[in-house]
């Protein structure tokens, strides 16, 4: 194969490179994926910059039916994040009379529970850490089913604390 390419490169007719390529294209700016969306539209309002609000005025202008979901967006993470319960029965009835179908289920699923609701919104305890060690607890459980007596399945809790 050497060889051959020995011997084209005689018949070839020498070129002089070019001293700088000409711009073909530009850089391929990142797409907007649906999960960076949703982190510009819930970011707090101070940490955003201005190119994730000309990102967002832009997604509202291409999408005009998004404008009620964002604002709706804003308005629960605005919710939570001052803590104002008195405000959840408002922006359940405005999110309920949206028609965005995943935002009536969410409300219908917050409905469902609204006093958990409520007080999560409220108090600033959570049992976050007691349900994550419930989780770690089960999942060990599963892995162990069936395999060893509960002695092992004690030692294996113990060890993972």
């Amino acid at each position: 194969m050497l060889v051959v390419n020995a011997q084209v490169q005689g018949f070839r007719p020498r070129q002089k490179p070019p001293q700088s390529l000409p711009c073909v294209f530009e850089p391929k700016k990142s797409l907007l994926t649906v999960r960076r969306a949703v982190w510009l539209i819930l970011r707090h309002s101070t940490a955003q910059t201005e190119a994730d609000l000309h990102t967002i005025a832009l997604l509202k202008k291409l999408h005009p039916d998004l404008n009620t979901a964002i604002s709706l967006a804003k308005d629960f993470a605005d919710l939570l994040r001052r803590k104002q319960p008195e405000r959840l029965s408002e922006w359940l009835q405005n999110a309920q009379q949206s028609n965005i179908r995943a935002i009536v289920g969410f409300t219908a699923q917050l409905k469902d529970d609204l006093d958990a609701v409520i007080n999560g919104v409220t108090y600033q305890w959570s049992n976050g850490q007691v349900e994550g060690q419930v989780n770690r607890l089960k999942v060990l459980k599963r892995q162990m089913y069936g395999r060893a007596s509960h002695e092992l399945l004690k030692k294996r809790f113990l060890c993972s604390i």
